[in-house]
């Protein structure tokens, strides 16, 4: 992984959201969806960045950063994300949790 990989952030304190799963076998549409949620995502107020990884047996993690609760919120109800979100758990994923936290500190390896 690259430091382009990591999401450039303002200093704390602002949001995280940790989106876990596990996929489904096969494609089905979702790498298309999720650049088109990465592309939506970037134009929606308050979104700040974003981090994701999975590995081969589908588990993957994707940390959305967000600047208050507002905008998660905003962002959730998204007609077009609530399709994806819909999508996702009737096709793409057989498990997965999200949470939301205050990110209060933060610090880095540079």
């Amino acid at each position: 992984m690259s430091s382009s990989s990591f999401a450039k952030l303002p200093k704390p304190p602002y949001y995280a959201v940790i989106f876990s799963s596990l996929r489904t076998p096969g494609d089905h549409g979702y790498d298309a969806m999720s650049e088109r949620m990465v592309e939506l995502a970037m134009g929606q107020p308050g979104f700040l960045g974003a981090e994701s990884a999975r590995d081969a047996q589908g588990f993957g993690i994707t940390v959305s950063y967000w600047q208050d609760e507002a905008s998660i919120r905003a962002w959730k109800s998204h007609a077009e994300h609530r399709i994806a979100q819909e999508t996702g758990r009737q096709r793409w994923y057989e498990h997965y949790e999200t949470r939301v936290a205050k990110v209060e500190r933060a610090y880095s390896l540079t």
